[in-house]
């Protein structure tokens, strides 16, 4: 760990076997999410990209092994301690009907917050530069029903912002969202990661948006980790054909140099290849 990053906490999986009473999903996997990086997380439908980060969230009990943050069984720490430490934006979140902005900014403050839930200065600070860094200010009294798509997004965005946890588990962030507005979220998650320091660990479907903005990418297949390190070194024409079952050419991106996957349809040949 390079000394700017030894005072983040760090998120491990040891022996780990997840899913559900009558299925497990993951055997015996191994994971060091490295700190103050964006780790992304991609694989085929059912390859256990969600099950795991529900169990590194503690949203699921592990079936054997271990989560730990600086070696400490999460399973034994407090609620309120762990959500100041890791916090977690799941797939579709919802919100109360009439439930303004303001107020769903304002619940990411429960962690901090006394025994007697005295709202204090500290508090609305953070809930206000939260909803400065996600362009909410002026959208703080309308509905979390009444917003566009990109919007609802960045309020949930602006909830774990000002619950300011270490370690941000983002569960398909950019899910319904058209392409500028999946540019919009993502764009603002390495912000976070880049100014604050956040340890960021997100699944996504799409595989260049994962390139392009992930530190480290981690390839599941099959409940277990495939392949894990930066995206050049990680997305490979093999890595995509074993855990996507994806013939694709992969070459540099002209704007930004990260990996760039073009699917190869059936019958199809690269340029320069034999018909």
């Amino acid at each position: 760990m390079t000394s700017e990053h030894a005072d983040l906490p760090v998120l491990r999986a040891r022996g780990l076997a997840a899913g559900y009473p009558d299925r497990r999903v993951i055997e015996r996997l191994d994971l060091d999410v490295a700190p103050g990086r964006v780790t992304i997380i991609i694989g085929a439908n059912a390859s256990g990209k969600s099950t795991l980060l529900s169990t590194l969230a503690r949203l699921l009990p592990p079936l054997g092994g271990a989560v730990t943050i600086d070696e400490v069984d999460i399973r034994t720490v407090p609620r309120r301690a762990l959500a100041r430490r890791l916090g977690i934006l799941p797939q579709q979140p919802t919100a109360p009907d009439g439930l303004r902005v303001g107020d769903l900014v304002s619940r990411g403050r429960y962690p901090h917050r006394g025994l007697l839930g005295r709202w204090t200065d500290a508090d609305q600070e953070a809930v206000d530069a939260a909803m400065l860094a996600t362009g909410l200010t002026d959208l703080a009294d309308r509905a979390v029903g009444e917003l566009s798509g990109g919007q609802r997004q960045r309020a949930w965005v602006a909830m774990a912002l000002a619950q300011d946890p270490r370690i941000l588990l983002l569960d398909e962030p950019t899910t319904f969202l058209d392409l500028s507005h999946q540019l919009e979220v993502l764009d603002l998650v390495r912000r976070l990661n880049r100014v604050r320091g956040t340890t960021v660990v997100a699944v996504l479907h799409d595989l260049n948006l994962a390139a392009r903005y992930a530190d480290d990418l981690v390839v599941m297949a099959d409940g277990g980790i495939l392949a894990q390190g930066r995206p050049a070194d990680v997305l490979t024409a093999e890595v995509l054909r074993v855990a996507f079952g994806l013939e694709a050419l992969v070459m540099p991106d002209p704007l930004t140099g990260t990996p760039l996957v073009i699917p190869i349809p059936d019958g199809a040949h690269a340029a320069g290849d034999p018909a």
